[in-house]
C-alpha cells in the first residue's frame, strides 16, 4: 500500500484501518516494512484502538525521511484482553513530496496458549477455565497468560505492584540523587522510553520511568526500595520485573539485594545500554539466610534520550519480614581505640601499652616495630604488607572523604576518589582498563585499590594516606604493583607529606598496559610523616589507576646495640653499628649521615 498524492489541501489525512481482532497472547508482537522517502514527506503515526477506551495509544512513529530503503518496524503488543485494531496514519502539513509505502505485516505468537489435555509436574500450572498449561513462573506475576486470569485469581497484593495506584509497598530511597517518576503513555522526550505501559499495553496504564534530561547528569541514581522479606529457607523467592531501555544514551538499570539497612548490598543483576523499545521480563532467584530487600537502581547516560521504563515486579515464594534490617557502623578503619587504658605513670609525651600499661616514646610508635608486649603502638599504623584481601584497607585513609562525610554522603558518591575493586565486579564498560584480576591471587576475586575515573572531572585528584609514621630506617623503601591501562590515564604520583610541606618521591603518567607494574620508592631515614598515593584524572572514564601488595620492606630503625661493634662493622657518630660496605653510598645508613662523612 502506498499514498498516492491528490491535491495540496492542507492538512490530509491518509488512514489505513486493521480489521478488529478480540484479544492477544502476552508474547504478542506485530511486525511490517516501510518505506518513508522524499524532501517534504513528513511523520506518520500506528495507533491503537482499543473498546472502551477514548484515548488512541501511539504504538509507533516516523518523523521524517529515512532514505530510499524499506526498513522493518517490529512493535510489543502483549496480552490485550479487549477487542481492537489499528490505525495507520499519514499526516500531509499541505507540502508532500515523496513517496510512503507499507508491506509484509504479520503477527507472531499472538495466541493463547492451547488447551492441554493433562498438566503433569512441579513446575506447571492448569489454567482453570481455557485448561492450558504453563510454566509456574508464570503464576502471580501481573500477566493474564491463562486468558481466563485463573494464573493471576489468588495472588498476595503485597508481593506485587504494577504502580497503577501509586507505588503499593515499595518506596524511593532518599540517599539517592533523584527519584523514579510514574507516568502514563510516553516519555516527553523522543526517541526514548517507554510509548506504553506493560501492564494494560495501552496509554492508559501507568509505569516508572527515570527521566535523563537536565537537570540530570551522567551516573546519577535513582533507587527504589522493596518491602523487606523473611529468609527464604527451604524454597527460593523469585523477584520477576519488567524494564524498558530504549535510547541512544541509555546507562544502566542494576539490581542489588542487601542485609544490612545503610549500604547498597551485593549486585545481582545488571544490563547496560539500549535494548530497542519493548519490554523485557527478568526472572531473578533470591536466597538468603537473613531478612532482605531488594533495591532496583537505575543510572542516567551521557545524554537525555536515556530514559528507562519499569512495571510489573512481583514476587513468587516470599514472605514480608515485619522488623528493621541492622545497620553497620562505618568508622575509619584503625581509629577506635578503647575508652579506658590500663592504670600508668605515662607522661602526654608517652604512649600507654594497652595490655600492661608500660610506657615507650611517641617516637616509638608506628615506626615499624612493635616496642609493646600486645604490639598495640603498632596497631593503628599502616600494616608493614597490604594486600587489600577481606577488604581491608590496612590503615590506609582517605583525608578528602572524611572531612566530607557527615551529611555529604550524596556527594562522596560522586567524588573522583579510591575504592576497593575485583574483576569479578567489572561492569562491561570497565573491562577494557580496570584490572580484570588482582595482583595477589591473580584471580578474579581477589581484591585491589583503584581510583574509578568514572566519577570527577578532568585534572581531579584522589589520595589516599598512610597514617603518621613516626621514625623509619636507613633502608626503607615502598615495594607497590600498579595497573595504568586506558586511553586516557592521567597519573600515579608517591608522596611525602611531613608536617604541611609535600614533596613528590616517584610519579609515572600515561597508559602502562594491560599488565601490573612493580615499582619501587626509597624512603630512607624519616621521622614524623605520611606516605600518600595520588590519583590524577585523565579527561575521560577510560583512565582507572590500580595499585596492590603495598609492602614497607626494612623499615623498622636502627637498634643501638649493647656490645661493641664487629670488625666488619663501623661504629655511626650517635652509636649505631652498620655494615663497613654501607659507607660513602650515598645513603644515610647511620641516621646522623656520620657514614657520609668527607673525613672518611
Amino acid at each position: 500500500m502506498f499514498i498516492l498524492k491528490t491535491s495540496n489541501n492542507i492538512s490530509q489525512i491518509a488512514r489505513l484501518r486493521s480489521p478488529k481482532f478480540r484479544q492477544t497472547g502476552s508474547n504478542c508482537t506485530l511486525s511490517f516494512w516501510y518505506y518513508n522517502y522524499g524532501e517534504s514527506v513528513g511523520a506518520a503515526e500506528l495507533q491503537l484502538l482499543v473498546d472502551g477506551l477514548k484515548k488512541p495509544t501511539v504504538l509507533w512513529r516516523t518523523y521524517y525521511g529515512e532514505g530510499n530503503q524499506w526498513l522493518k518496524a517490529v512493535i510489543q503488543l502483549g496480552r490485550l484482553p479487549h477487542a481492537f485494531q489499528f490505525s495507520l496514519e499519514k499526516i500531509s502539513l499541505g507540502i508532500y513530496e515523496g513517496v510512503s509505502a507499507i508491506d509484509d505485516i504479520r503477527f507472531e505468537n499472538c495466541a493463547l496458549p492451547p488447551p492441554a489435555l493433562s498438566c503433569e509436574g512441579p513446575n506447571r500450572f492448569w489454567c482453570r477455565d481455557t485448561k492450558a498449561c504453563i510454566d509456574s513462573l508464570l503464576v502471580c506475576d501481573l500477566v493474564d497468560d491463562c486468558g481466563d486470569g485463573s494464573d493471576e485469581d489468588r495472588c498476595d497484593p503485597d508481593l506485587q505492584c504494577n504502580f497503577e495506584n501509586g507505588l503499593c509497598n515499595w518506596e524511593q530511597d532518599v540517599q539517592d540523587d533523584f527519584d523514579w517518576i510514574r507516568i502514563r503513555g510516553p516519555t516527553p522526550t523522543v526517541n526514548t522510553g517507554p510509548l506504553k505501559d506493560h501492564t494494560t499495553g495501552t496509554a492508559r496504564g501507568h509505569y516508572l520511568y527515570l527521566e535523563s534530561s537536565q537537570p540530570r547528569q551522567f551516573r546519577d541514581k535513582a533507587v527504589l526500595l522493596s518491602p523487606l522479606f523473611n529468609p527464604s529457607k527451604n524454597g527460593t523467592c523469585v523477584f520477576r520485573f519488567h524494564y524498558h531501555m530504549f535510547g541512544k544514551e541509555v546507562y544502566r538499570l542494576s539490581v542489588f539485594q542487601r542485609t544490612v539497612s545503610n549500604i547498597k548490598g551485593w549486585l545481582l543483576w545488571y544490563k547496560f545500554g539500549n535494548q530497542e523499545n519493548r519490554w523485557i521480563r527478568q526472572t531473578l532467584f533470591i536466597r538468603s539466610s537473613k531478612p532482605f530487600q531488594i533495591l532496583v537502581e537505575g543510572t542516567v547516560g551521557d545524554g537525555f534520550t536515556g530514559d528507562i521504563g519499569l512495571d510489573d515486579v512481583s514476587f513468587l515464594g516470599c514472605t514480608l519480614y515485619n522488623g528493621n534490617l541492622p545497620t553497620i557502623s562505618t568508622t575509619t578503619l584503625g581509629t577506635s581505640v578503647p575508652a579506658t587504658l590500663p592504670m600508668n605513670n605515662c607522661t602526654e609525651k608517652e604512649f600507654v601499652c594497652r595490655a600492661s600499661g608500660h610506657c615507650i616514646q611517641m617516637i616509638q610508635k608506628c615506626d615499624f616495630r612493635p616496642d609493646c608486649s600486645d604490639e598495640s603502638d603498632e596497631s593503628a599504623c599502616v600494616m608493614e604488607v597490604c594486600d587489600f584481601k577481606d577488604k581491608n584497607l590496612c590503615g590506609w585513609h582517605q583525608p578528602a572523604l572524611e572531612q566530607m562525610s557527615g551529611n555529604n554522603s550524596i556527594r562522596i558518591t560522586k567524588t573522583f576518589m579510591w575504592q576497593l575493586g575485583r574483576g569479578a565486579k567489572l561492569y562491561p564498560e570497565q573491562e577494557g582498563h580496570c584490572p580484570l584480576t588482582d595482583h595477589t591471587t591473580g584471580t578474579e576475586e581477589g581484591w585491589y585499590l583503584f581510583a574509578d575515573s568514572s566519577n570527577g572531572e578532568f585534572g581531579d585528584t584522589a589520595d589516599i594516606a598512610t597514617p603518621v609514621i613516626s621514625l623509619t630506617g636507613p633502608r626503607c623503601k615502598i615495594i607497590f604493583w600498579n595497573h595504568m591501562n586506558g586511553s586516557t590515564i592521567g597519573s600515579l604520583e608517591v608522596l611525602y607529606k611531613s608536617s604541611d610541606k609535600a614533596s613528590k618521591l616517584w610519579t609515572q603518567s600515561g597508559s602502562q598496559g594491560p599488565q601490573w607494574n612493580r615499582a619501587e620508592v626509597f624512603l630512607g631515614v624519616r621521622s614524623n610523616f605520611q606516605v600518600i598515593f595520588r590519583a590524577k584524572r585523565g579527561v575521560s572514564y577510560m583512565g582507572d589507576v590500580a595499585v596492590d601488595d603495598i609492602t614497607f620492606e626494612d623499615c623498622s630503625p636502627l637498634l643501638i646495640s649493647d656490645k661493641p661493634c664487629a670488625s666488619e662493622e663501623f661504629m655511626c657518630a650517635n652509636k649505631y653499628c652498620i655494615p663497613k660496605n654501607n659507607l660513602c653510598d650515598f645513603v644515610n645508613d647511620c641516621e646522623d649521615n656520620s657514614d657520609e662523612s668527607p673525613s672518611i
